[in-house]
Protein backbone atom coordinates (compact mmCIF):
# COMPACT_ATOMS: atom_id res chain seq x y z
CA UNK A 1 0.00 0.00 0.00
CA UNK A 2 0.89 3.40 -0.42
CA UNK A 3 2.68 5.12 2.93
CA UNK A 4 0.80 8.27 3.45
CA UNK A 5 -0.91 9.79 6.47
CA UNK A 6 -0.09 7.69 9.60
CA UNK A 7 3.30 5.94 8.79
CA UNK A 8 3.56 3.65 12.13
CA UNK A 9 3.68 4.01 15.63
CA UNK A 10 6.70 5.97 17.04
CA UNK A 11 7.05 5.80 20.41
CA UNK A 12 5.66 4.72 23.81
CA UNK A 13 6.29 6.96 27.06
CA UNK A 14 5.85 4.55 30.16
CA UNK A 15 5.44 4.98 33.56
CA UNK A 16 8.18 2.71 36.07
CA UNK A 17 8.40 2.49 39.84
CA UNK A 18 12.17 2.59 39.87
CA UNK A 19 14.09 4.41 36.77
CA UNK A 20 17.46 2.25 37.28
CA UNK A 21 16.16 -0.97 37.88
CA UNK A 22 14.00 -0.31 34.59
CA UNK A 23 16.88 1.45 32.19
CA UNK A 24 18.61 -2.03 33.53
CA UNK A 25 15.33 -4.22 32.30
CA UNK A 26 14.80 -2.44 28.66
CA UNK A 27 18.75 -1.92 28.00
CA UNK A 28 20.88 -4.64 29.35
CA UNK A 29 18.21 -7.37 29.26
CA UNK A 30 15.63 -6.52 26.23
CA UNK A 31 18.97 -4.57 24.68
CA UNK A 32 17.21 -1.67 23.56
CA UNK A 33 19.99 1.23 22.93
CA UNK A 34 20.55 4.03 25.31
CA UNK A 35 19.89 7.17 23.31
CA UNK A 36 19.53 10.49 25.58
CA UNK A 37 18.70 11.43 28.72
CA UNK A 38 16.40 15.39 29.29
CA UNK A 39 16.08 17.14 31.76
CA UNK A 40 13.07 15.67 33.52
CA UNK A 41 14.86 12.86 34.13
CA UNK A 42 13.55 10.78 31.49
CA UNK A 43 15.19 7.94 29.30
CA UNK A 44 15.11 7.73 25.63
CA UNK A 45 15.57 4.01 24.25
CA UNK A 46 15.63 2.78 20.45
CA UNK A 47 15.43 -0.75 18.95
CA UNK A 48 18.09 -2.22 16.61
CA UNK A 49 16.23 -1.93 13.40
CA UNK A 50 14.76 1.65 14.09
CA UNK A 51 16.45 4.69 12.61
CA UNK A 52 14.73 7.53 14.53
CA UNK A 53 16.23 8.67 17.92
CA UNK A 54 14.06 7.01 20.21
CA UNK A 55 11.02 4.75 20.78
CA UNK A 56 10.57 4.37 24.31
CA UNK A 57 10.74 6.60 26.82
CA UNK A 58 10.69 6.16 30.74
CA UNK A 59 9.50 8.30 33.17
CA UNK A 60 9.97 7.28 37.19
CA UNK A 61 6.20 7.45 38.39
CA UNK A 62 4.44 5.66 41.93
CA UNK A 63 2.23 4.07 39.51
CA UNK A 64 3.45 1.78 36.33
CA UNK A 65 1.59 2.78 32.89
CA UNK A 66 1.33 4.77 30.09
CA UNK A 67 1.54 8.20 29.63
CA UNK A 68 0.81 8.39 25.90
CA UNK A 69 1.80 6.94 22.56
CA UNK A 70 3.31 8.52 19.80
CA UNK A 71 2.29 7.77 16.02
CA UNK A 72 4.62 9.20 13.15
CA UNK A 73 2.70 10.94 10.37
CA UNK A 74 4.26 11.46 6.90
CA UNK A 75 4.97 15.34 6.68
CA UNK A 76 3.87 18.49 8.90
CA UNK A 77 1.12 19.08 5.81
CA UNK A 78 -0.45 15.73 7.00
CA UNK A 79 -0.03 16.60 10.85
CA UNK A 80 -1.72 19.79 10.08
CA UNK A 81 -4.48 18.40 8.12
CA UNK A 82 -4.99 15.29 10.75
CA UNK A 83 -5.23 17.71 13.56
CA UNK A 84 -8.20 19.65 11.61
CA UNK A 85 -9.56 16.42 10.82
CA UNK A 86 -9.63 15.10 14.57
CA UNK A 87 -11.15 18.75 15.51
CA UNK A 88 -13.53 18.78 12.98
CA UNK A 89 -14.72 15.24 14.35
CA UNK A 90 -14.82 16.76 18.14
CA UNK A 91 -11.50 15.97 19.11
CA UNK A 92 -9.65 18.94 20.96
CA UNK A 93 -5.93 18.81 20.74
CA UNK A 94 -3.23 20.15 22.48
CA UNK A 95 0.65 21.33 20.41
CA UNK A 96 3.28 20.52 22.16
CA UNK A 97 6.22 22.43 21.29
CA UNK A 98 9.50 21.63 19.65
CA UNK A 99 11.97 20.40 21.63
CA UNK A 100 9.57 18.87 24.88
CA UNK A 101 10.78 15.58 23.37
CA UNK A 102 14.36 15.11 22.97
CA UNK A 103 15.06 15.45 19.03
CA UNK A 104 11.79 15.13 18.38
CA UNK A 105 9.44 17.86 16.58
CA UNK A 106 6.18 19.34 17.52
CA UNK A 107 3.43 16.86 18.03
CA UNK A 108 -0.27 17.44 17.85
CA UNK A 109 -1.63 15.32 21.57
CA UNK A 110 -5.05 14.39 22.20
CA UNK A 111 -7.11 12.26 24.21
CA UNK A 112 -9.66 9.25 22.95
CA UNK A 113 -12.89 8.23 25.05
CA UNK A 114 -11.03 5.05 26.00
CA UNK A 115 -9.30 7.36 28.31
CA UNK A 116 -6.06 6.85 26.50
CA UNK A 117 -3.81 9.83 25.11
CA UNK A 118 -2.16 9.84 21.58
CA UNK A 119 -0.44 12.41 19.54
CA UNK A 120 0.79 12.80 16.02
CA UNK A 121 4.59 14.21 15.00
CA UNK A 122 6.45 14.62 11.76
CA UNK A 123 9.96 15.19 12.31
CA UNK A 124 12.07 13.00 14.95
CA UNK A 125 16.26 13.24 15.07
CA UNK A 126 17.52 9.93 12.58
CA UNK A 127 19.79 8.39 14.10
CA UNK A 128 20.70 4.79 11.82
CA UNK A 129 20.80 1.68 12.47
CA UNK A 130 24.42 1.38 12.49
CA UNK A 131 24.14 -0.62 8.98
CA UNK A 132 24.77 2.60 7.09
CA UNK A 133 22.92 4.35 4.00
CA UNK A 134 25.11 3.33 1.62
CA UNK A 135 26.36 0.10 0.50
CA UNK A 136 24.60 -0.85 4.03
CA UNK A 137 25.56 -3.82 5.70
CA UNK A 138 22.58 -6.22 6.84
CA UNK A 139 22.70 -6.16 10.41
CA UNK A 140 24.71 -4.10 12.88
CA UNK A 141 27.26 -6.42 15.29
CA UNK A 142 27.22 -3.80 17.87
CA UNK A 143 23.84 -3.52 18.26
CA UNK A 144 22.94 -7.30 19.15
CA UNK A 145 23.13 -7.36 22.66
CA UNK A 146 20.23 -8.92 24.95
CA UNK A 147 16.69 -10.01 23.39
CA UNK A 148 17.47 -7.74 20.54
CA UNK A 149 13.86 -6.46 19.13
CA UNK A 150 13.70 -4.95 16.07
CA UNK A 151 11.45 -2.55 16.77
CA UNK A 152 8.32 -1.16 19.05
CA UNK A 153 5.76 -3.43 16.58
CA UNK A 154 2.40 -2.04 18.52
CA UNK A 155 0.42 -1.94 21.89
CA UNK A 156 -2.79 -3.37 23.33
CA UNK A 157 -4.78 -1.14 25.52
CA UNK A 158 -7.75 -1.73 27.75
CA UNK A 159 -10.37 0.80 28.14
CA UNK A 160 -14.17 1.84 27.42
CA UNK A 161 -16.14 2.69 24.53
CA UNK A 162 -13.76 1.15 22.24
CA UNK A 163 -16.63 1.23 19.66
CA UNK A 164 -16.03 4.77 19.75
CA UNK A 165 -11.87 4.96 19.49
CA UNK A 166 -12.31 2.64 16.76
CA UNK A 167 -14.42 5.07 14.58
CA UNK A 168 -11.69 7.52 15.38
CA UNK A 169 -8.76 5.09 14.31
CA UNK A 170 -10.72 3.93 10.65
CA UNK A 171 -12.47 7.00 10.00
CA UNK A 172 -10.58 10.14 11.51
CA UNK A 173 -6.54 8.54 11.33
CA UNK A 174 -6.99 6.29 8.40
CA UNK A 175 -6.47 2.24 10.15
CA UNK A 176 -8.02 -0.56 9.12
CA UNK A 177 -9.66 -2.68 11.17
CA UNK A 178 -7.72 -5.79 10.53
CA UNK A 179 -9.40 -8.63 13.38
CA UNK A 180 -11.73 -8.60 16.15
CA UNK A 181 -12.91 -10.91 19.07
CA UNK A 182 -16.64 -10.74 19.80
CA UNK A 183 -17.98 -10.10 23.19
CA UNK A 184 -19.82 -13.47 24.75
CA UNK A 185 -22.93 -12.15 23.53
CA UNK A 186 -21.68 -11.90 20.14
CA UNK A 187 -23.39 -8.28 20.07
CA UNK A 188 -20.07 -6.09 19.86
CA UNK A 189 -16.57 -6.23 19.57
CA UNK A 190 -14.58 -7.00 22.70
CA UNK A 191 -11.34 -6.90 21.40
CA UNK A 192 -10.00 -4.86 18.31
CA UNK A 193 -6.81 -5.06 16.19
CA UNK A 194 -6.21 -2.27 13.59
CA UNK A 195 -3.43 -1.14 10.95
CA UNK A 196 -2.03 2.02 9.42
CA UNK A 197 0.32 -0.62 7.63
CA UNK A 198 -0.03 -3.92 6.39
CA UNK A 199 0.63 -5.65 9.70
CA UNK A 200 -1.45 -7.68 11.54
CA UNK A 201 -1.85 -4.28 13.96
CA UNK A 202 -0.59 -1.25 14.99
CA UNK A 203 -2.74 -0.88 17.88
CA UNK A 204 -5.68 -2.84 19.52
CA UNK A 205 -8.19 -2.29 21.80
CA UNK A 206 -9.70 -4.03 24.38
CA UNK A 207 -12.89 -3.28 26.90
CA UNK A 208 -12.67 -2.64 30.03
CA UNK A 209 -14.54 -0.63 32.63
CA UNK A 210 -11.44 1.22 33.75
CA UNK A 211 -9.81 3.73 31.18
CA UNK A 212 -6.30 4.61 30.37
CA UNK A 213 -4.69 1.14 31.11
CA UNK A 214 -1.76 -0.40 29.19
CA UNK A 215 -2.39 -4.41 28.84
CA UNK A 216 1.09 -4.60 27.03
CA UNK A 217 3.60 -3.12 24.56
CA UNK A 218 5.06 -4.75 21.85
CA UNK A 219 8.43 -5.80 20.38
CA UNK A 220 8.91 -7.01 17.08
CA UNK A 221 11.68 -10.29 16.92
CA UNK A 222 13.12 -11.50 13.57
CA UNK A 223 12.42 -14.79 13.93
CA UNK A 224 10.71 -17.75 15.87
CA UNK A 225 13.82 -18.58 17.73
CA UNK A 226 14.97 -15.13 18.46
CA UNK A 227 11.50 -15.32 20.33
CA UNK A 228 12.85 -18.48 21.80
CA UNK A 229 15.92 -16.53 22.58
CA UNK A 230 14.14 -14.00 24.44
CA UNK A 231 12.69 -16.98 26.58
CA UNK A 232 15.63 -18.12 27.60
CA UNK A 233 17.17 -14.51 28.75
CA UNK A 234 14.01 -13.95 30.48
CA UNK A 235 14.77 -17.19 32.18
CA UNK A 236 18.00 -16.22 33.00
CA UNK A 237 17.57 -13.13 34.29
CA UNK A 238 14.39 -14.43 36.22
CA UNK A 239 11.93 -11.70 34.61
CA UNK A 240 8.26 -13.15 35.58
CA UNK A 241 6.99 -14.70 32.14
CA UNK A 242 3.04 -14.22 31.84
CA UNK A 243 2.08 -16.29 28.61
CA UNK A 244 4.22 -18.64 26.38
CA UNK A 245 6.21 -19.00 24.83
CA UNK A 246 3.41 -20.22 22.00
CA UNK A 247 1.04 -18.93 19.08
CA UNK A 248 -1.51 -16.75 18.71
CA UNK A 249 -4.83 -17.79 16.93
CA UNK A 250 -5.72 -13.98 16.39
CA UNK A 251 -3.12 -12.60 14.33
CA UNK A 252 -1.00 -15.61 14.35
CA UNK A 253 1.97 -14.11 15.94
CA UNK A 254 4.16 -16.13 17.58
CA UNK A 255 4.66 -14.77 21.47
CA UNK A 256 6.05 -14.48 24.93
CA UNK A 257 4.42 -12.25 27.39
CA UNK A 258 6.19 -11.05 30.47
CA UNK A 259 6.42 -8.33 32.81
CA UNK A 260 9.09 -5.26 33.20
CA UNK A 261 10.33 -4.87 36.80
CA UNK A 262 7.40 -2.32 37.75
CA UNK A 263 4.98 -4.61 36.24
CA UNK A 264 4.36 -3.25 32.72
CA UNK A 265 3.74 -6.26 30.46
CA UNK A 266 5.54 -6.48 27.50
CA UNK A 267 5.67 -8.78 24.68
CA UNK A 268 8.55 -10.41 22.20
CA UNK A 269 6.52 -11.11 18.87
CA UNK A 270 7.49 -12.54 15.80
CA UNK A 271 4.67 -11.71 13.49
CA UNK A 272 3.13 -14.39 10.55
CA UNK A 273 0.32 -12.41 9.20
CA UNK A 274 -0.06 -9.33 6.71
CA UNK A 275 -3.46 -8.18 5.87
CA UNK A 276 -4.32 -5.61 2.76
CA UNK A 277 -6.70 -2.54 3.71
CA UNK A 278 -8.88 -4.42 0.48
CA UNK A 279 -9.46 -7.36 2.43
CA UNK A 280 -12.14 -8.32 4.80
CA UNK A 281 -11.49 -8.10 8.58
CA UNK A 282 -11.41 -11.83 10.49
CA UNK A 283 -13.78 -12.53 13.20
CA UNK A 284 -13.62 -14.66 16.26
CA UNK A 285 -16.18 -15.63 18.87
CA UNK A 286 -15.49 -15.40 22.53
CA UNK A 287 -15.43 -18.84 22.92
CA UNK A 288 -12.69 -19.78 20.22
CA UNK A 289 -10.26 -16.58 22.37
CA UNK A 290 -9.98 -19.36 24.42
CA UNK A 291 -11.08 -23.01 23.58
CA UNK A 292 -10.60 -22.32 19.93
CA UNK A 293 -7.09 -21.16 20.18
CA UNK A 294 -7.03 -17.33 19.79
CA UNK A 295 -5.24 -16.63 22.62
CA UNK A 296 -3.26 -19.31 23.22
CA UNK A 297 -3.02 -22.11 20.32
CA UNK A 298 -1.16 -24.52 21.81
CA UNK A 299 -3.02 -24.56 24.67
CA UNK A 300 -6.17 -23.42 23.92
CA UNK A 301 -7.27 -22.11 27.20
CA UNK A 302 -7.92 -18.53 27.72
CA UNK A 303 -5.22 -17.32 30.63
CA UNK A 304 -6.76 -15.60 33.93
CA UNK A 305 -4.18 -12.72 33.69
CA UNK A 306 -4.77 -11.82 30.12
CA UNK A 307 -8.26 -10.43 30.97
CA UNK A 308 -7.24 -9.03 34.29
CA UNK A 309 -4.03 -7.64 34.47
CA UNK A 310 -3.16 -4.40 33.49
CA UNK A 311 -1.26 -1.43 34.55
Amino acid sequence: MAMTGVLRPGHAQLRVMNLEEAVHHYRDIMGLIETGRDAEGRVYLKCREEVDHHSVVLREADAAGLDFIGFKVLNEATLDQLEADLNAYGIATTRIPSGEMLETGERVRFQVPSGHWFELYAKKTAVGNGCGLVDPTPWDPASIRGMAPLRFDHALLYGPNIAEVTKIFTEVLGFTLVERVLNPEGTANLIVFMSCSIKSHDIAFAEYPEPGKLHHCSFAMESWDDVLRAGDIMSMHKVPVDIGPTRHGVTRGRTIYAWDPSGNRFETFKEDRQSYPDQEPLTWTFEALGEGGGLDYVQRKLHDTFLTVVT
